[in-house]
């Protein structure tokens, strides 16, 4: 089928290649950090494939037989960003007062999604970088003091 092949190589240019990218890095904000810059990277001239990507993720949700296994995207985000938080709190990294990870992989899926979702349609690439910029001093408790 086309729309699994078109899948396939959008999700090897994005999703696979930022896994890639950011299993070089040491930190779980690196890790997160290099996920983006390569999905910025692959998204640089032409913001279809992160369009594409992120309607392709809603449509197998609607139509579950678009649904592939071995390049479903959301699953192979949602690995990565369970691994990363996984190592960084076994490294002790991070440390959660809360005992739901899997809350906190979600809300890391939800935010890398709408972010693509974001790349996609809504912002052009110079925005993104500004957002991810805001995303990574966020994640690293800089962004802002709250009173």
């Amino acid at each position: 089928m086309l729309w699994r092949e078109v899948v396939q190589r959008t999700n090897a240019l994005v999703v696979q290649a930022g896994v890639a990218r950011a299993q070089g890095e040491t930190s779980l904000l690196k890790r997160i950090s290099a996920f983006f810059a390569a999905a910025m990277q692959a998204d640089s001239d032409d913001r279809s494939a992160a369009a594409f990507l992120v309607t392709s993720v809603l449509e197998s949700q609607r139509h579950p037989e678009l649904q592939g296994d071995e390049h479903d995207s959301l699953r192979q985000s949602r690995e990565f960003i369970k691994w990363a938080v996984d190592d960084a709190i076994a490294r002790g990294e991070l440390i959660t007062a809360d005992e739901d990870v899997p809350a906190l992989v979600e809300v890391l899926v939800a935010v890398m999604w709408g972010m693509g979702l974001y790349a996609g349609f809504i912002g052009d690439h110079e925005d993104l970088e500004a957002v991810v910029a805001k995303f990574e001093l966020l994640m690293a408790n800089k962004l802002w003091e709250l009173h």
